[in-house]
Order: structure tokens, then sequence, then C-alpha cells
């Protein structure tokens, strides 16, 4: 009897351990103001992710002393919310424009040199990191769990990116359909750019690469419809070249992770020919805003509190993979859920 016993133990404890999902998880989130406490990082550091991308405007540096710059770097560093996240998992960084100099600055800003050499240098950056050899700081990490792999490629949309197209106000069509003023407007031609070539480059290499799922991190949210603000619709052309980039490379898997805008929603933008792109803004740790702008591509959100967001991966013989925002009050107010099967050709 006890033999009987101990071998439907050891059949269930076998069987159990096949029923095990090996999982990866990613938080992410963007704008946070060195100035301020920062609770969501603590609350995201609960979750024990993987890794914590950070999306930009990491800091509000806006500023051209780099002594300046240096000491809002290191007023975040010393934040305990800051070192508590750093403890809990692996860091990964992009800048948008506040830590990268000025607001809204672009491939004029004049100390973008000296900018990259802190924000590497905060972040750790290895010494022999290609990040440091090349201008800008575009680069493709790896995050890999019993022989699944996920790609995160963090895009750089500062450092070569053309001048914003000023909104014409004798366009008064155009500022009728949105009840705030239009700071820019859709550039009509193709001589300007917001990656620059060589990341486009190196970009068409990458997602040529094997990989299970892969993340595209921008400081601008790519997947909006135009707005008047910052974002990938400024330049149409390049947002094109994206969509027929994964297409001409039949890349599965692509998501985007996007910040900037001080809320949080989804996007999903569809095009001939392609799966659907899905884009999850979080921005918000220490900033808001007064309003959501018009998005007829918005399918979730928005979220206007402060919070992170947590993209939990199901290894699964077809993976899932699960979108979250969690805000400051450890609320779920946002859950979407697809497969790769969703997300490939």
């Amino acid at each position: 009897m006890r033999k009987y016993v101990w071998l439907l133990l050891v059949v269930f404890t076998q069987y159990s351990c096949k029923q095990e999902v090996t999982t990866t998880s990613i938080a992410f989130g963007s704008c946070g103001h060195e100035d301020e406490e920062q609770p969501v990082l603590s609350l995201a550091a609960d979750y024990k992710p993987d890794a914590f991308v950070f999306l930009g405007d990491n800091i509000y540096g806006d500023t051209d002393n780099m002594d300046t710059m240096q000491h809002k770097y290191n007023k975040l560093g010393s934040k305990p919310e800051f070192q508590k996240i750093r403890a809990a998992a692996k860091l990964y960084a992009i800048w948008d424009d506040h830590d990268f100099g000025r607001n809204d600055a672009g491939k004029w800003y004049p100390f973008k040199k000296e900018s990259k050499e802190i924000f590497l240098n905060f972040f750790n950056e290895p010494a022999a990191s290609e990040r440091r050899k090349h201008e800008g700081i575009y680069h493709t990490e790896y995050l890999t769990k019993n022989g699944k792999t996920i790609q995160l490629i963090l895009l750089d949309v500062r450092t070569f990116r053309s001048d914003l197209l000023l909104f014409d106000k004798k366009n008064s069509e155009l500022q009728q359909r949105y009840f705030y003023p239009l700071d820019y407007q859709p550039h009509a031609s193709a001589d300007s750019t917001l990656l620059g070539a060589e990341q486009w480059k190196w970009l068409e290499g990458e997602l040529k690469k094997p990989a299970d799922l892969r993340f595209i991190c921008s400081g601008s949210q790519f997947a909006i419809e135009f707005n008047g603000y910052e974002a990938w619709a400024n330049f149409p052309h390049e947002q094109k070249k994206m969509t027929d980039l994964i297409k001409n490379t039949k890349a599965n898997g692509v998501v985007f992770l996007t910040g900037d805008v001080h809320y949080a929603e989804i996007s999903k933008l569809q095009e001939p020919g392609l799966y659907p792109l899905y884009d999850i803004t979080s921005s918000g740790i220490t900033s808001t805003w007064s309003f959501a702008t018009p998005n007829k591509n918005r399918i979730e959100g928005p979220v206007m509190d402060n919070h992170f967001g947590l993209i939990t991966v199901e290894w699964k013989a077809d993976p899932v993979i699960k979108m979250q925002i969690i805000d400051k009050n450890k609320n779920e107010r946002i859950e979407y859920t697809l497969k790769k099967s969703d997300i490939s050709f």
C-alpha cells in the first residue's frame, strides 16, 4: 500500500512539474521628476520583474549645463525608490527630450555627446558596449529564459531627429478638429528623418535576427494618430518606413513600448499586409496631464494617474503576452492579453 501511494506521489509530482509555465516579466515607465518622490518605482520592484525599462524623461534635465545634468541624475540615483528597483530588476533605458537636454530637442542639441556620456554612465553601460562606439544611444539587449528569447530594441528618437515642423496657424481646417492649440504638423516630404540613416540600417539588421518576441522601445509614441504634439505621426514617412521594414524582414512578435505623454494607453495600428502593431504607453512615474489627446487607435485607456506598465509573457506553445497598467495605489487599470500568433505573419 505504501509503495502504491509513493508511486502516485511521484507521478503527481512529475505531472505538476510538466504543467509549470515559464514566465518573463518586464516593467516599464517614463516621465519621473528627480525632485519628487517616486513610489511607483518602489511598487514596480514589489512585482519582482526580470527587467525594468526606463522609456525616457527619466530626469528633467532641460539644460545646456552638464554639471546641472549630472546633479539631477545624482538626485535620481540617491532616491530609495530608484535604488529599490535597481536592486530588484535588471535596468535598461532610453532617453526622450528632457533627459536628452531640452524640451522637444533633436539633432541640433549642441551637448548631445556630453549628455550621452552622463546617461550611459548613470545606467552602468559597460565600457566595452557597442553603445559607446557609435553616435546615439540605440542598442539591443536580450532576455533569455529556458531557451526563450525576448529581443529588447532600444531606439534613439533624439540624436538624429530633424526639426519638427511648427504648426501653420493658417491651417484653420486642421486646427478645428482639436480642442487645444496644435504645436506641430506632419512633415509632407521624406527628406526629414526621425531615426537617421545609420540607425535605420542597424534596425534592419536587428529585425532579421532570431527572437521569440521583440519589444521596440521608443520615447515617442508610435501607433497613435496625429495629435499636434510630439509623436511618430509627425514623420508619417518614417512611420511607414517602420511598418514596411517589419513586413520586409518578416519580423514576428513586434510590440512597441513608449512613453512621453503623461498618461497610459494601448494603441493598435493596422496596416495592409501586416499583423496588428500594439503600442503600450506608460508615462507618468511622477508626471500627470490634464487631458488625453484624440486617438482613433486607442483600444485601452487613458489612465491619467501615476502608474507603471507590466508585461508578463507565459512561454506556452503559443506564448501569451499579458499587458497591464498598474497605478500608484496598486490598482490594475488596464489588462489586455494577446498571443504570439496574433502578432505573427
